[in-house]
């Protein structure tokens, strides 16, 4: 593995500076006696030692990232008025984080899970974080659902195990969940690296121009490496023989000088479309079919520098859908609004309120110009300056131009209300649609994944809702599940 070289010369010394004389043998009370309280190089360094880890994410806690550059290829100022995305061969430094969903700090890489794709474009107008998954969907479409789905991925407060029947039970009563399960444990569910997988922005997104022109759009990054994927059986031996696989595999390319590329494609819809398009273009759970909006190239990514140091930035990075650019928004998706705050929430709580201050967190074209002060670790970047605004004594100013257009049509009273249904809407369709894009290969190892986890689920009733849920997508479906899980259970 290449290092690099101490770049700390000169003696050992404490925190404070001063110079260690024995770092081999702490202070004792003669020879063979008790440890002196005195001795404040054991005492620090054991403290220190006791606070060397934060709180792991909620979710996504297992991870690896790369350094990078974004490059346009393709003008898209018709539709975003974002500085990053303005000229043609206009290059972007970014940061991007990989992981997997469900697992801990210490779970294994090669598992059947999504992998989160967090990207971070430092641009010249502040940071814009793209946070999205491998999956072009998800398995719920309403933040409110989103705790409750996690507990049911982690571990049983009674058993301390994940549990079948907690996942199962979960899904077979949202039924909204059977597009995304039918992604995860088909081909795709287990990517054989970070570098030989798509990445998607999932959500659906606001552009919008010089002009004040609202475009809805779609982000997918297509791998150049080709997509590779793992058999269940071949991911449970690399789980066990390597489970630092995904995460050596990229840092290792990155070392021999095979940086990973993916293409960059937009799916863009003007916003007049969006009230009576088929499918509600807002819904975390649907795509977009290629043959009504198809994807438009627009740019390359590139990762070809990983980081120094791990803990610092990769797992002290922050990521928000919250952070956005000029020219770019939300949408009213109810997934993506709940994200906008949960995500920069977790990260105050998990690496503190000043986690801006991090250099792999900082703006590096533009500076961060806030009121903010104090909290752990403020380093005092104000000075003396004001705090507060308006202020005469030259502090900043407010523009007066939000990034994005405000929604329009949405004065309906307030309440608890469903997602809108749009004409095609329900929950199976895209799932069913998925299946019989399948080669009948393709669907047996589907079948077999999908039967080998519902038949550890302990009651007749939850297996009977997981597996009607998948004949509501296709009979074909249902029926052959059935038959593979009876076989299992005998």
């Amino acid at each position: 593995m290449a290092q690099e070289a101490n770049v700390t010369q000169g003696p050992l010394t404490t925190e404070a500076g001063a110079p260690v004389a024995d770092n081999q043998n702490s202070e004792t009370a003669g020879v063979g006696g008790p440890v002196l309280v005195q001795d404040q190089l054991l005492l620090e360094k054991l403290a220190h030692f006791n606070r060397e880890r934060i709180p792991e994410r909620v979710v996504h806690a297992r991870g690896a990232g790369a350094y990078g550059t974004f490059t346009v290829t393709a003008d898209v100022t018709p539709y975003t008025r974002a500085a990053f995305l303005s000229e043609v061969g206009k290059q972007t430094e970014t940061f991007l984080r990989f992981s997997t969903v469900a697992g801990n700090l210490g779970a294994a890489d090669a598992v059947r899970d999504p992998r989160g794709w967090a990207l971070k474009f430092y641009t010249e107008e502040g940071n814009y974080d793209l946070v999205g998954n491998n999956t072009p969907v998800f398995f719920i479409k309403d933040a409110i659902k989103f705790p409750d789905f996690i507990h049911t991925q982690k571990r049983d407060p009674y058993t301390g195990s994940t549990e079948a029947d907690n996942v199962w039970d979960f899904w077979s009563l949202s039924p909204e969940s059977t597009h995304q399960v039918t992604w995860l444990f088909g081909d795709r569910g287990i990517p054989a690296s970070y570098r030989h997988m798509n990445g998607y922005g999932s959500h659906t997104y606001q552009w919008n121009n010089e002009a004040g022109e609202v475009f809805w759009v779609k982000y997918h990054f297509k791998t150049d490496q080709g997509i590779r994927n793992l058999t269940q059986a071949e991911a449970n031996r690399l789980a066990g023989e390597d489970p630092d696989s995904h995460q050596r595999d990229l840092r290792e390319a990155i070392e021999r000088g095979e940086f990973p590329t993916w293409t960059v494609q937009v799916q863009i819809m003007p916003a007049a479309d969006a009230a009576t398009y088929r499918f509600n273009p807002f819904d975390l759970t649907k795509v977009w079919p290629h043959a009504d909006y198809p994807p438009i190239e627009i740019g390359k990514l590139e990762l070809n520098r990983n980081p120094r140091n791990v803990f610092a930035e990769v797992e002290q990075s922050i990521f928000s859908p919250a952070h956005f650019v000029p020219g770019i928004g939300p949408s009213p998706d109810k997934m993506l609004q709940g994200r906008l705050f949960a995500y920069g929430d977790a990260h105050r709580y998990r690496v503190g309120i000043n986690a801006d201050h991090l250099p792999v967190n900082r703006p590096r074209a533009t500076e961060a110009r806030t009121n903010s002060r104090d909290g752990f670790l403020y380093d005092g970047r104000h000075g003396g300056a004001k705090n507060y605004e308006p202020n005469s004594f030259g502090g900043p100013q407010q523009t007066g131009r939000p990034l994005w257009q405000s929604f329009d049509g949405y004065t309906a009273g307030t309440g608890n209300h469903p997602a809108p249904v749009h004409a095609e809407d329900n929950d199976f369709v895209q799932a069913g649609d998925l299946y019989r894009l399948m080669s009948e290969e393709e669907k047996g190892r589907l079948i077999d994944n999908l039967a080998g986890f519902i038949s550890k689920v302990s009651r007749e009733d939850i297996i009977e809702r997981a597996i009607g849920n998948f004949a509501q997508a296709d009979e074909d479906f249902g029926k052959r599940l059935e038959a593979a899980v009876q076989a299992l259970r005998g």
